[in-house]
């Protein structure tokens, strides 16, 4: 049986996949190495509900937000290679399973918007350009936890309209002192950030809000897509939950780049479990 799993920074979808086709679903929470540690990854293994079926597993295929070199990709190589210790184990990056998921064999530009943000160029085989992301401090731009950041410090600087800043306050109750010791002090602070994305969203009708979205999206597009050789030639691919719940606001941007978007997946599993069958 082969195990395919799709890791964020949040979560991890887990497809077990039979010799019938039959599949079984997992989740558990995401493995970024940038944010766990091999042993963090071995523990949440051993507490989830994988543990039952690991001895049948004989192929691990493991996509994840963060797996972009040989040191990261130990990170979730070890811990996963201890656990399903009768499987070969193969640990790729989440922009893989994104091409994979979208373009198949065809050339285009694919980009993750879910908590983070990743894009690259994909010539139908390989992919051949990438801007780098810079993680949710330096870039990312256009994600869950660059548009709660952007959200996070209006609501600190006082600068949000009067009725989200009262609707914000009824459902969060949060003060300064809890939002910077949640960023500075606890761990998975771009996870805590992409959290009051979806908030945002339902206030999407607020002009202010949504001008503020759009700044976001512009920066995506100017930061990474039109760094792409030949961009408004290709079509961009879009992947993840930010870019499912926005696709609306994301068409507009990229009309106004001319950019054409073609297929929008929030979540790839499905598609990757019909690639490996």
């Amino acid at each position: 049986m082969i195990l395919i799993a799709d890791s964020g920074s949040t979560k991890t979808d887990w497809r077990l996949v039979g010799k019938d086709g039959e599949t079984l679903s997992f989740e558990t929470i995401g493995f970024n190495p940038y944010f766990i540690t091999s042993a963090s990854v071995l523990n949440e293994l051993v507490s989830s509900k994988l543990t039952e079926i690991k001895k049948d597993v004989t192929q691990v295929f493991f996509y994840g937000a963060g797996c972009s070199t040989e040191q990261n990709c130990k990170v979730i190589f070890n811990p996963l290679s201890t656990f399903f210790n009768n499987a070969r184990v193969e640990v790729e990056h989440d922009m893989l399973a994104a091409v994979r998921a979208t373009c198949g064999r065809e050339k285009g530009m694919v980009a993750i918007l879910g908590t983070g943000s990743n894009s690259c160029l994909y010539n139908g085989s390989a992919i051949v350009e990438n801007v780098a992301a810079l993680g949710f401090i330096l870039g990312d731009y256009g994600s869950g936890a660059d548009i709660g950041k952007t959200f996070i410090k209006a609501f600190l600087g006082k600068e949000l309209p009067a009725e989200v800043e009262a609707d914000f306050n009824k459902q969060y109750k949060l003060n300064t002192a809890d939002v910077l010791d949640a960023v500075y002090k606890q761990a998975l602070p771009n996870r805590f950030l992409a959290g009051f994305s979806l908030f945002v969203y339902t206030h999407i009708g607020n002009q202010e809000i949504q001008e503020m979205i759009e700044k976001r999206f512009d920066l995506f597009f100017e930061k990474n897509i039109a760094k792409y050789s030949n961009y408004q030639s290709n079509t961009l691919y879009l992947i993840g939950s930010i870019a499912f719940i926005y696709q609306d606001l994301l068409q507009k941007t990229a009309e106004k780049h001319n950019v054409k978007i073609g297929k929008i997946v929030r979540q790839p599993i499905e598609d990757l479990v019909k690639y490996h069958i």
